[in-house]
């Protein structure tokens, strides 16, 4: 399957089998509720009840951001729709278990980074260690700079593919996503003094990689 970068992924949950089954009749409420017109707590709700549509409707809403994710750490197209399947599989397995402490969007997030981070965890990188990264060139140009100028985007993917795990995480929920510290923090299931850490951390290290670039 091809799609491209900026694409909704085209699932095809329906077809997936992850040997699951579903309650054979929702409960009278959950049956009435337009899924289209309801937020994602009461999609929650539904398929807790027995409506497995209401989980396409869930994946309809996300997969772009998943895939788009899923993209970030694989930087191929079909690698990362690859993910983004099991990231759904994941999510449908443990959605049950959802018990609403955090928006369903942030907990898909959270699924998402942990499989990614699965995925990459044995192609870990050899990086200085980050101790080495407590003095910051403060003069050095900003490698957020580089990610949004187009001729050095794909170096600089290239450089932050070379970063721990954890602090590649970091760095691409904080540039790409724009999320704040505490919603970064949520996701990785940290704290955010760690997400700071790591956030500086993944700032020294990138400014080294790319300082031997040509």
């Amino acid at each position: 399957m091809r799609v491209g970068a900026d694409s909704v992924v085209a699932v095809g949950w329906k077809s997936w089998d992850v040997g699951m089954t579903t309650a054979k009749d929702a409960s009278e409420s959950s049956a009435a509720i337009d899924l289209e017109a309801s937020d994602d707590r009461a999609l929650v709700s539904a398929f807790q009840a027995g409506r497995r549509e209401a989980f396409d409707e869930l994946v309809r809403r996300h997969q772009r951001q998943i895939f788009q994710l899923c993209y970030r750490y694989t930087s191929n197209q079909d690698d990362a729709a690859d993910l983004a399947q099991d990231v759904f599989v994941r999510a449908f397995k443990g959605l049950r278990n959802f018990k609403g402490e955090s928006a369903v969007g942030t907990w898909l997030y959270r699924v998402g980074v942990n499989a990614c981070l699965n995925r990459i965890a044995v192609k870990r990188p050899v990086v200085e260690p980050i101790e080495a990264a407590q003095h910051v060139d403060a003069q050095a140009r900003d490698p957020l700079d580089e990610v949004v100028r187009g001729e050095r985007a794909a170096a600089v993917r290239e450089a932050i593919a070379q970063l721990p795990p954890k602090q590649r995480a970091t760095l691409m929920l904080r540039v790409y996503d724009e999320l704040s510290h505490d919603e970064i923090a949520k996701i990785l299931g940290s704290s955010v003094g760690a997400v700071k850490a790591n956030f500086f951390h993944a700032l020294g290290n990138l400014r080294r990689v790319m300082k031997t670039r040509p």
